[in-house]
C-alpha cells in the first residue's frame, strides 16, 4: 500500500508518502511546509497515493486506538478539539484539503498521538481530583505518542534485540517536549497530561507550573481564559524566560555572549528535564537505554552533555566526541563504559504513521 502520512504539528507541517509492506515502510517522498501549502505538495503525486493517514493529537476519551476516518470518527475528533484546539485547527484543516484533493475513493485514517500511551494503569493516568472527573474524561493522555513509538522500535532494531528494550526513557525534546517510561515496548508513564501544555518546559509552553499561579492571575490580576492560554502556550516556556526566542540554537548563541537571561533559560530547562527524567527512572525502577531525538535532543550536544553529566552516579557516559559530532543518521553515543547505552534517533513520525495506517486499513 502506497500511504500518505501527514504530520501536522504545532510548528509545521511534515509530509511523506510510503510503500509500506509486510510491516515495513520504504520512503518514496518526503516535504515540509504550511498546512496552507498542503495542497500544492501533494499534488504532483496525487496518482501515486492509495491511502492517507493524519497524525491527530488528540482524540479524547473515545479514540485511544488508529481508526479509518469514518464520518463518527470525524466527529468525535472535531468534539476533542476542546482539549487542544492549537492542534486541532490544523489537523482538520489538514483533512479538509485531503478530501478535496485525494476524493472519496480513496481511504483515510487517523493516528492518535494518545494511542501509544493505552497501555498506562490508573495509578499515572488518574488526577488527584474528585474521582467524577476522570469519569469525564479528566485523566493523563500523554502525546508525541507516535514519535515514542518509533523511537521504542528503532531501539531495538538498533542494539539487535528481538524485542524492545526492557527499560527505555525517551526524551522528545523541541519546540514541544515529553518524555516517556517504556517497559517492554509499552508505555507506563508520561510526562504529557490531559494537554501537551502538561510536564517539561518547552519551545512556548510553560509545561507544569503550580495551578494556584492561574486562580492568582484570574482573581487578582483578572486574566481571562483565552489570556491564560496564550500565555501559557504561547509566551512562556525558552521564550519567556530568556525573552529572547524559543529557538535554542539562539539561546545557546547568546549564552555565549554572555547573556545572562539566556543563560537561565537554558539552566531551567535543564533542571526540568532532569527532575522529569528522574520521575520516569523511578517508574520504571531503573533505565536500560536513554533516548534523545527531536529538533532540541538531536541537534544540541551541551542538553544532552548536561543529562548525562547530571545523572553519571547511575553509570551513564557519553563518548565525548561523537556526541559533539554526531554521524549522520542514528548513532549509539555510549562511551565503551557506560552503564546505559545512550541512543540519538532521528524520529520518523511520518514513517510510524504510514505504518499503522496500512494496519488499520489492510485489517
Amino acid at each position: 500500500m502506497r500511504v500518505l502520512a501527514v504530520n501536522a504539528g504545532s510548528s509545521s507541517l511534515k509530509l511523506g508518502l510510503f510503500d509500506v509492506e509486510g510491516g515495513r515502510a520504504r520512503v518514496c517522498w518526503q516535504a515540509q511546509g504550511e498546512v496552507s501549502e498542503l495542497r500544492s505538495l501533494i499534488a504532483p503525486y496525487r496518482a501515486e497515493i492509495e491511502a492517507v493517514g493524519h497524525r491527530i493529537v488528540h482524540g479524547g476519551p473515545s479514540l485511544r486506538d488508529p481508526a479509518r476516518l469514518t464520518p463518527s470518527v470525524r466527529d468525535t475528533i472535531a468534539r476533542a478539539a476542546a482539549m487542544d484546539p492549537e492542534h486541532s485547527k490544523l489537523e482538520l484543516t489538514a483533512i479538509a484539503a485531503l478530501d478535496e484533493v485525494a476524493g472519496p475513493a480513496i481511504p483515510q485514517a487517523a493516528v492518535f498521538d494518545t494511542a501509544f500511551f493505552s497501555s498506562l494503569a490508573p495509578p499515572a493516568y488518574i488526577y488527584p481530583l474528585p474521582y467524577e472527573f476522570s469519569e469525564q474524561g479528566i485523566r493523563r493522555y500523554g502525546f508525541h505518542g507516535t514519535s515514542h513509538q518509533y523511537l521504542a522500535r528503532r531501539a531495538a532494531e538498533m542494539l539487535g534485540l528481538r524485542k524492545e528494550p526492557l527499560r527505555l526513557i525517551s526524551c522528545h525534546l523541541g519546540n514541544g517536549s515529553s518524555l516517556a517510561a517504556v517497559r517492554d515496548g509499552k508505555a507506563v508513564d508520561t510526562t504529557m497530561g490531559f494537554t501537551p501544555l502538561e510536564g517539561l518546559m518547552m519551545g512556548t509552553r510553560s509545561g507544569s507550573i503550580d495551578p494556584g499561579i492561574l486562580v492568582y492571575l484570574m482573581r487578582e490580576r483578572g486574566y481571562s481564559a483565552a489570556e491564560l492560554d496564550r500565555l501559557l502556550n504561547e509566551e512562556s516556556g525558552l521564550k519567556g524566560v530568556s525573552g529572547i526566542s524559543a529557538d535554542m540554537r539562539k539561546i545557546i548563541a547568546a549564552m555565549g555572549q554572555g547573556n545572562a537571561r539566556a543563560r537561565l533559560a537554558f539552566d531551567v530547562f535543564i533542571h526540568r528535564l532532569c527532575r522529569e527524567l528522574g520521575g520516569m527512572l523511578a517508574s520504571l525502577r531503573g533505565m536500560d537505554i536513554v533516548v534523545f531525538t527531536g529538533g532540541i535532543g538531536e541537534n544540541t550536544p551541551e542538553v544532552r552533555s548536561r543529562v548525562v553529566e547530571t545523572f553519571s552516579f547511575l553509570g551513564l557516559r557519553l563518548e565525548a566526541h561523537r556526541n559533539q559530532n554526531p554521524p549522520k543518521g542514528d548513532s549509539d553515543l555510549s562511551a565503551p563504559e557506560s552503564a546505559v547505552r545512550i541512543l540519538l534517533i532521528r524520529t520518523r513520525e511520518e514513517e510510524e504513521i504510514a505504518r499503522e495506517t496500512a494496519r488499520v486499513l489492510e485489517g
